[in-house]
């Protein structure tokens, strides 16, 4: 196969914006090329919060596929390509077996009638549609760019929704989400605010409070960390409502805005430490971090900290080292590069007839080509 230049375009769980990848990708390697990315129209934003909270009519989401299309097609890059991979803002994400669904908006018309090439989109429904979770699907980019014969690593993305991918030295991979990362964060700082600030920029809030370990603790008693793998969730499980009662909890014992976010922010890498302990087979060398939140060095610093405590708790005097966390970037990956560049492999592998999913890590009965193909008119 020969070397395909394709555009990927990712918008996240955390509703920020559009991140870009311009990837130039063969049958044996992916390189990154260039990285564009642009914040949400503080109108547009606020409409898809709507969408995705179930406050939208007919008309109204209709026509918010459309205008969001239309945003998509606008930012993207003038440089050469032979076809896009598409995400999409994912607006709702439900997979119970058999009778779920899922639905990323964006309409791709307008990306094709622009540049006149192809777009791949909708890659989660085909998982989803033999039985599988429709998620996590950046598993197999994960397993091209970070995997190394002689570490076991775990790529962890910090968006909305923290994913966590085990690559292991030999064995099974093994991938799913291990609950909120910047979701829970975003929506305090939100709230606290009245929406003059939507996250929590490099930890400042949460380092200036001092975190709640007995809410912590209260909220790791959540289900789904327990699950076992296949899992995937989002906004339904971890956001509005949620949200409003940890704030709730948060206020009963008066805890001030910078100590909330601190907890917060506790719970999402205790969250992730758990989920490790529970359910991977055994612990990483090596912790690569990628997504908005791995910019955050208060969570990053909290993670590396739960993660260790964690290990060292598991392993005791066995343990030789304890795990190495870093970023993509260190690895030679803009930490927001990553998704975006996932969904152009997954773009390449469409097109070329190969299939996208691992079912091991989403629960599909099979490896499946993934997407719908919008032609270039």
């Amino acid at each position: 196969m020969s070397m395909h230049r394709v555009l990927g375009i990712m918008s996240g769980t955390s509703l920020d914006g559009v991140d870009y990848a311009l990837c130039e990708i063969s049958k044996a390697s992916v390189k990154l090329k260039q990285i564009w990315s642009f914040e949400y129209p503080a109108k547009l934003k606020s409409r898809l919060m709507a969408a995705a909270s179930n406050n939208l009519s007919s008309y109204d989401f209709s026509q918010l596929h459309h205008d969001l299309g239309r945003f998509y097609a606008l930012k993207a890059p003038k440089v050469k390509f032979d076809y896009i991979g598409l995400h999409g803002q994912t607006i709702f994400h439900n997979p119970v077996k058999n009778e779920g669904a899922t639905f990323q908006m964006g309409e791709p018309a307008y990306l094709a009638a622009r540049f006149n090439v192809p777009v791949v989109n909708q890659f989660r429904t085909m998982d989803l549609a033999l039985g599988g979770q429709g998620a996590p699907l950046a598993t197999l980019f994960h397993k091209e760019v970070f995997s190394r014969k002689n570490l076991n690593v775990a790529v962890n993305n910090l968006g909305g929704i923290s994913n966590v991918t085990y690559l292991p030295k030999s064995g099974k991979i093994l991938s799913f989400d291990t609950g909120p990362a910047n979701i829970l964060i975003d929506g305090a700082i939100s709230h606290f605010t009245r929406a003059k600030l939507t996250f929590d920029k490099n930890g400042e809030y949460a380092r200036r409070g001092i975190s709640h370990g007995g809410l912590i603790d209260r909220w790791l008693k959540h289900p789904f960390f327990a699950k076992k793998p296949p899992k995937s969730t989002g906004r339904e499980e971890f956001s509005f409502l949620f949200l409003k009662k940890v704030l709730a909890e948060c206020s009963k014992l008066k805890l001030d805005s910078y100590s909330t976010v601190a907890t917060l922010t506790g719970f999402t890498a205790a969250s992730l430490a758990l989920n490790y302990e529970k359910h991977l087979p055994q612990w990483p060398d090596v912790v690569v971090l990628c997504g908005g939140g791995s910019q955050n060095s208060t969570l990053v610093k909290a993670i590396r900290s739960a993660l260790r405590e964690r290990q060292w708790l598991n392993v005791g005097s066995k343990l030789v080292k304890p795990l190495d966390v870093v970023t993509s970037a260190e690895w030679g990956w803009p930490t927001q590069s990553i998704e975006a560049a996932a969904f152009a492999l997954l773009a390449y592998r469409t097109v070329n007839h190969l299939s996208g999913n691992i079912p091991q890590t989403t629960g599909a009965r099979k490896a499946a080509v993934l997407g719908q193909i919008t032609p270039a008119p």
